[in-house]
């Protein structure tokens, strides 16, 4: 290692909560009331990014435009209202950061999700009270893999890149973690297989399985 861990930040959706897959509905579901065609695999794949990336991707419009501008409003309507309720948090991953706390660490979460639905979702892991901070889409103008938003988080934080491990679960986050020379960390939580999720300097099923390797050991003694 060539510095001290004395930070970890965090994604959310597929990463701490199990979201991918409603996240990628919610989408289809709003494509489709605004006409638009989309292929399923296509924006399962894509869910890591924000709308700032996807709505593009899929449609003829931008976020800025007033057509993007409702999608993307439509869509979190869809995912609040049918999807939100229903989420659970993966096996282990409250206890994991609690842990990582109790340790001394410095916690954040930088999430691409809009910052109405980022609080819900850290309710359900129940991690609030042991983050120091939290960024979401609206503390950027990208999303990832653009490494906008982990900067954010890292800024806050107070610490080096090298002192800082990115915990994520696709290759949006591995990369905005690269950018700014953060080492990644992947969970194969998100749908990705591990060759996906090549960039990262560690890779493990979930928080369930690090909780488990880290046993009483610091989270540094673990990945060294």
């Amino acid at each position: 290692m060539t510095s001290t861990i004395r930070g970890v930040i965090f994604d959310v959706d597929g990463t701490l909560v199990d979201s991918n897959g409603p996240h990628a509905q919610a989408w289809l579901k709003a494509l489709e009331e605004f006409g638009q065609t989309a292929d399923a695999e296509e924006i399962r794949r894509s869910i890591g990014m924000g709308g700032d990336k996807i709505i593009p991707m899929q449609t003829p419009w931008s976020e800025h435009e007033p057509e993007g501008k409702a999608l993307a409003k439509r869509r979190g309507e869809i995912f609040e209202e049918r999807y939100l309720p229903t989420l659970n948090a993966f096996r282990g991953a409250r206890e994991l950061v609690r842990k990582l706390h109790e340790q001394g660490l410095k916690l954040a979460v930088a999430s691409s999700a809009p910052p109405k639905e980022l609080d819900p979702l850290l309710d359900i892991v129940g991690i609030r009270p042991y983050l120091s901070e939290k960024t979401s889409s609206g503390d950027a103008q990208e999303s990832k893999p653009d490494p906008d938003i982990v900067a954010v988080a890292l800024q806050r934080l107070e610490l080096k890149a090298d002192e800082v491990i990115m915990v994520g679960d696709t290759p949006y986050d591995l990369s905005a973690a690269r950018k700014l020379t953060i080492r990644p960390l992947a969970f194969l939580t998100g749908g990705w297989s591990r060759q996906e999720l090549g960039e990262a300097e560690w890779i493990f099923e979930g928080p369930a399985e690090l909780l488990e390797v880290m046993g009483n050991h610091a989270l540094e003694a673990v990945l060294a």
